[in-house]
């Protein structure tokens, strides 16, 4: 089993950059959003008992789950969000343990964008968080997902705040950097992270 380092920030943050940049040096990249699309794929537990609950009507016409629709009812209807979350977030769990026993390379990175929020440390080995100022959240969200900055706003309301974050980080990217900065940053805690997994670093020229 691998040496597991949980990744997480804000929105806009840039935590699929940085995750990306481990990924080049042949690090596992475990990514819960991708997690919690497969578990509810089509001919999934989860997406047989949400068309159940809710009707056919959560469904798109090639038979995908109706995100937005989804998203739309249980936002009026928080005990549906409750039975929701209570359906999905331990396939979630369950499959990121699975992946991260799985994972090969000396250490990986389970990125889970709510980590402080849904209480996941426990999974991990140590938390990196990428930080950055809320300016900069607001500025990256809203140009990324072509979004209002009022919006952006009210999404990191309902997040985990930055102190709250830093409050549970083991290690810190300062994500408000030149690239050449940044890299520096990833090659030192990939270099340390080896060390912490028991990998040989003597011959670490990346």
């Amino acid at each position: 089993m691998a040496f597991v380092v949980g990744v997480t920030g804000g929105i806009g943050s840039g935590k699929t950059t940085v995750a990306n940049l481990f990924a080049d040096k042949r690090i596992e990249v475990i990514d819960a959003d991708v997690i919690a699309r497969q578990v509810v794929e089509p001919g999934s537990e989860g997406l047989s008992a949400i068309a159940a609950k809710f009707g056919d009507s959560m469904l798109s016409a090639d038979g995908t789950l109706d995100r937005a629709a989804l998203r739309e009812h249980v936002f009026s209807h928080p005990e549906d969000k409750d039975w929701l979350n209570n359906l999905l977030h331990p396939k979630i769990r369950q499959e990121m343990i699975r992946q991260t026993t799985q994972a090969r390379s000396p250490y990986c990175l389970l990125v889970i964008p709510l980590l402080v929020e849904n209480g996941l440390q426990s999974l991990c080995d140590r938390v990196l968080v990428v930080d950055v100022s809320e300016q900069t959240q607001v500025e990256r969200a809203s140009r990324r997902d072509s979004v209002s900055n009022e919006q952006v706003k009210r999404i990191l309301a309902a997040q985990a705040t930055r102190e709250d974050r830093l409050a549970l980080a083991d290690d810190v990217i300062v994500n408000e950097c030149t690239q050449e900065e940044l890299n520096g940053q990833i090659d030192t805690l990939h270099l340390h992270y080896l060390t912490l997994a028991g990998h040989d670093t003597e011959n670490q020229h990346e």
